[in-house]
């Protein structure tokens, strides 16, 4: 079974997780915050945050703990050439090094694309969401995740290549009214903005899995479900994918914003009676990936409880999830580090919940083995098929 963290916000930028980033500027995400400081000003803020964020220790610290893999979110401007973004494929090529020194997978995942395709902070650009209204963007996509295949194919640590994060569905664009929730800066360029409907994203994943496959025949390629797990069925066997993964991401937070504040009890009631069986029941189907999941339900009334009440809140909220994955293939926490101040972040900060022990210290002690027996027993990631 994969086990493993995010590393985000180290390569795609989230101000929520590192808001110095952002100081002196009136930015909101990744596109405005190097449109307003372009030049030598942002590269420079970006060397030193890239250069400290995520260093070997780190991969030292996951691998002593027992974990087994890392995703790792890029950019699309990953390799330069997009003024006045700033290219980071050196940072990958490093994290690559130090996953092989540290017996680490790495998941290498394309984050935003140009034009954004989810109008989310995560995706680079509030509010706005035309990228698949573009061929000439979507062509960018393929090529990108084109070179990435090509340029680690021959890694040890090079396990998959993640298609695309989070594209958003119709259904979620509307329900959640992403750009009120996330505002555009430019609401005259955020005009046409929508949902990425279905059958695009089955032409965009069919095509992305060619081009991936004409460089490597084994890095597993995982596509993300785009809020609509439901909709999938046999969709990626039928096609003739082979080495695939479907990466579904699982919040409390949602139970949150839609039913309002619960007590623990009812969230881990969520987990075993929500959580636990879909992810049974698409597992069944399907090769799944927990790809992002947190202990944070983002309730108000985790403020008022006493150290040792947290311990035990976000605790449980830890068991009650990590045994809900069993079936699943794998998971990946989100995320492995946050630079803020206080403990509003703790259940999203996987390096402070294991030291305040909200998270188990030894996850080669937690959940099921059964995806080392499917693949003859290798502990290696690379044999999970």
């Amino acid at each position: 079974m994969i086990k493993g963290v995010n590393l985000g916000n180290w390569l795609v930028l989230e101000k929520w997780m590192s808001p110095a980033l952002f100081a002196e500027t009136a930015a909101g995400d990744e596109t405005q915050l190097c449109t307003d400081l372009a030049g030598v000003r942002i590269e420079e803020r970006l060397r030193v945050h890239r250069d400290s964020y995520i260093t070997e220790r780190d991969f030292a610290y996951l691998a002593n703990h027992g974990f087994d893999a890392v995703r790792l979110p890029v950019p699309y401007f990953v390799f330069g050439e997009q003024p006045p973004f700033v290219g980071c494929v050196e940072y990958v090529d490093r994290a690559l090094d130090w996953a092989e020194a540290y017996g680490i997978d790495v998941l290498i995942e394309l984050h935003t694309v140009p034009d954004s395709q989810n109008g989310f902070d995560n995706g680079g650009l509030c509010g706005v969401c035309k990228w698949h209204k573009n061929p000439d963007h979507v062509e960018f996509a393929l090529t990108v995740l084109e070179r990435l295949t090509a340029r680690y194919a021959g890694r040890a640590a090079f396990w998959g290549i993640g298609v695309l994060n989070e594209p958003v569905s119709p259904e979620l664009w509307q329900t959640f009214d992403i750009p009120s929730r996330y505002p555009p800066r430019d609401p005259e360029y955020a005009r046409g903005s929508e949902g990425v409907p279905t059958e695009f994203l089955k032409r965009f994943y069919r095509e992305a899995y060619r081009r991936i496959r004409s460089h490597s025949t084994e890095v597993a390629v995982v596509f993300h479900d785009g809020f609509r797990l439901h909709e999938w069925g046999d969709y990626f066997s039928r096609s003739g994918f082979e080495r695939f993964f479907v990466d579904t991401h699982l919040y409390l937070m949602m139970l949150t914003f839609t039913a309002g504040d619960q007590e623990l009890d009812q969230y881990l009631d969520h987990v075993r009676t929500e959580f636990q069986p879909i992810v049974r029941e698409k597992s069944a189907q399907m090769p799944l990936l927990v790809g992002e999941w947190c202990l944070n339900p983002m309730s108000t009334s985790i403020a008022g409880l006493s150290p040792a009440q947290r311990k035990n809140y976000f605790r449980s909220i830890a068991e009650a999830q990590l045994e809900a994955w069993n079936s699943a293939a794998g998971w990946f926490f989100w995320s492995y580090k946050l630079l803020t101040d206080g403990p509003a972040a703790d259940g999203w900060d996987l390096g402070k919940a294991i030291e305040l022990g909200y998270f188990p210290d030894d996850v080669r002690r937690t959940g099921s083995k059964a995806g080392a027996e499917v693949a003859g027993g290798s502990p290696r990631l690379r044999r999970h098929y």
